[in-house]
């Protein structure tokens, strides 16, 4: 079957309104295809004729229903009650069988199965997840323990219930729209008419189709401080806040569009002892640990011991080897193990049944305003109920004070009974809240024998007055909802602060750690002239180094060559290798050289280079005399034996001469053969003789 291959977005329709047959060039007729143009549109559609129609649309409409399933139904939070599907529907399980006890997980489970067509598993997981939330569900078992990674306990074995806050501000089945579950038996909750902040507090993660949310968890009193803030207009900002605790530095969080960098919380013990007491997220005592000692195996640090001592809290003790610092050990686990991690956060939620990318403040104002609007319709139901409470207090009271209930006796009919009833009240329209109703009268008619004999009329006009009370205060609620929000707030802000500290230090900013600067020299680098090979492994006798991972090393050869490559475990050079050390762009060499005409001088330094390229730091066909690093007090030079030569050796002072590159010339020294040039007086100087000493013009 051909795929079909769609023209650019940018290709402008062809003039002609009726369809246009393409032929292939290779004219075997081979693939026919027919181009419909729709006149107005500015792209068109190619088809071949043998491609299976049908099939396609059934597959195109399949991947966009299963796409927009996988957004909207699992991996992505909704903004107004700030759940995935799997969450909404196990608190909504929990919700009916709420009865201030604990409940098995396991039956929960089973009765969430009813609203939720995947599995047990996934229910089991995201309850667990939910509960060491701490915000929406109360466990009591093992729920597993975050800071080491232990699962919890089977599902038979745990129990859970609503915690006081998700009772009181998460549910109203009386403004909640229902909608038929997946088997038609039940109906679940659209939405949680949730008065919380739970997309910013609960925090999400998940992978849909073409796109991901990474919701970082806030801390519960800053959201409703914030909150606060927005319906008095003011300004605020809200950072992350991780169950595992650590430090945050939250420079970059640019309002939820950027990311956080968080540490471990570490504590010098001693002088060679640190002890992490904290983690950052998504981490695990095991994970960090792990971490730790691959750095180890790696050569990024030295350790001398692990102790993981977690239990209720983190307790990592970790050792220093001799002759390094507990600050040295810190800054190195920051640098090389997951005591730091960079979270980037992308807050990705559906709205109106659309996927958005929104910020923290967005979100936020979006939950505030939800907030108000519930507010308001809670306290309209709330006025309803107070007025039809008011409404048939009053009925009552006039039903069996002035004796209605007398006119029925001698009413035959059901109809008859009714329209006693309404005849009695008419003296009495004044008196009542609103115009006297059918379902008014059966209500009546409902009233026992017991409640009429035992009716206390000062009771009752108790009663209506609190009643009264209570609908007066409502109404003057519902006249300014704002401030009606702010002490809804505020009182829980004052119950819930307490209970709900900030776990996650935050930082203005990381000290930086300069990853080269705290790495141990771990690596013992040397070279075997014998073999030929330089590195780590090359067990030789010269050039020996103490090197860390990120070290890189220069070599020089005898042919005045030279280059820069990477740290090896054993990298072949050859036998003539003058020169090994680590690369200082700025440190100065000195080097004497010869040619077939003259011997030369020169100071230079190597400057930047590109690694494992082959430089020359001396002219071709031109043979080193002497290469040493830095500048000599006194050279020592020995000419070879000549006819008729009165001078056989000299000295020369080579801070007389200038630093250049490695490229240049340098001094000439002399035009007479050269035996030796050394920085000390060899065997076979002179010290009776006359020297003089080289001036360089």
């Amino acid at each position: 079957m051909d795929d079909t291959k769609k023209p650019s977005a940018a290709a402008k329709p062809a003039v002609a309104s009726e369809p246009a047959t393409l032929t292939p060039a290779n004219g075997n007729g081979g693939t026919h295809i027919v181009a419909e143009e729709t006149p107005g549109l500015t792209h068109r559609v190619f088809a071949p004729e043998n491609r299976e129609l049908p099939l396609h649309r059934r597959v195109d409409k399949g991947f966009l229903e299963y796409a927009s399933y996988v957004i909207r139904d699992r991996a992505i939070p909704n903004l107004e009650d700030g759940l995935k599907p799997v969450q909404r529907r196990i608190l909504w399980t929990l919700h009916r069988s709420d009865d201030g006890r604990f409940v098995k997980v396991a039956n929960i489970v089973g009765d969430c199965m009813k609203y939720h067509p995947h599995g047990d598993a996934s229910i089991g997981d995201a309850l667990v997840v939910l509960a060491n939330k701490r915000y929406l569900i109360e466990g009591q078992g093992n729920f597993g323990n975050i800071f080491t990674g232990d699962p919890a306990a089977a599902p038979r074995y745990i129990e859970c219930r609503l915690t006081e806050l998700a009772r009181t501000e998460v549910f109203n089945d009386e403004i909640t729209q229902f909608v038929p579950s997946y088997d038609g038996r039940n109906k679940e909750p659209v939405m949680l008419p949730s008065k919380l902040p739970l997309t910013l507090m609960l925090g999400a993660e998940g992978i849909a189709v073409g796109l991901s949310c990474k919701i970082l968890p806030h801390n519960f009193p800053e959201l409703l401080e914030a909150q606060i803030c927005i319906l008095k207009k003011l300004p605020f900002r809200c950072l992350p806040d991780f169950p595992t605790g650590g430090q945050m530095d939250a420079r970059d969080y640019q309002d939820g569009k950027g990311s956080v960098k968080v540490r471990a919380k570490i504590k010098e013990k001693d002088e060679s002892t640190v002890v992490i007491k904290e983690l950052p997220p998504g981490t695990t005592t095991e994970s960090l640990t792990n971490s730790i000692e691959d750095a180890v195996a790696k050569g990024k640090l030295k350790v001398k011991s692990i102790n993981d001592f977690t239990s209720e809290d983190v307790e990592i003790e970790i050792k220093a080897p001799n002759g390094v610092s507990a600050q040295q050990l810190t800054d190195a686990l920051f640098a090389f193990t997951d005591c730091e991690v960079t979270i980037n956060s992308r807050i990705t939620v559906i709205r109106q049944q659309r996927p958005v990318e929104l910020t923290v403040s967005e979100v936020l104002r979006e939950n505030t305003d939800q907030l108000v609007r519930l507010l308001q319709q809670e306290l309209e139901l709330k006025q309803r109920q107070l007025q039809d409470e008011l409404h048939f207090r009053t009925l009552e009271r006039i039903f069996i004070e002035e004796r209605i209930y007398k006119a029925i006796e001698k009413c035959k009919t059901n109809d008859a009974v009714k329209a006693a009833v309404m005849d009695g009240f008419v003296p009495f329209r004044k008196e009542l809240v609103r115009d006297l109703a059918e379902e008014d009268v059966e209500r009546l008619l409902q009233v026992r024998i017991r409640r009429i004999s035992l009716f206390d009329i000062n009771q009752h006009r108790e009663e209506m007055e609190k009643t009264r009370a209570e609908l007066a205060e409502t109404q003057k609620h519902l006249k300014n909802v704002t401030k009606f929000a702010i002490g809804h707030l505020e009182a829980l802000l004052a119950k819930y602060g307490p209970i709900y500290p900030r776990l996650t230090t935050k930082s203005a900013r990381h000290e930086e750690v300069d990853v080269k600067a705290v790495a141990f020299k771990a690596f013992k680098v040397s070279y075997d002239r014998a073999t030929g090979y330089v590195g780590y492994k090359a067990n030789g006798d010269e050039f020996k180094l103490d090197c860390t991972k990120f070290d890189k090393l220069l070599l020089v050869f005898k042919d005045g060559t030279y280059k820069v490559t990477e740290l090896a475990e054993k990298l072949f050079v050859g036998p003539d290798l003058i020169y090994l050390s680590l690369p200082d762009r700025e440190r100065v060499f000195t080097c004497a050289y010869t040619d077939r005409n003259a011997s030369y001088l020169k100071r230079f330094t190597f400057g930047g280079t590109i690694l494992d390229k082959t430089y020359n730091c001396i002219p071709e066909k031109s043979r080193i005399l002497l290469f040493t690093p830095d500048t000599p007090k006194v050279l020592y030079i020995r000419y070879k034996p000549a006819p008729h030569q009165k001078v056989s050796q000299q000295t020369c002072d080579p801070s007389k001469i200038e630093v250049r590159s490695p490229k240049t010339l340098g001094r000439q020294l002399s035009i007479k053969d050269i035996s030796s040039v050394t920085p000390e007086p060899t065997r076979g100087w002179d010290e009776a003789a006359a020297t003089t000493e080289i001036v360089f013009v």
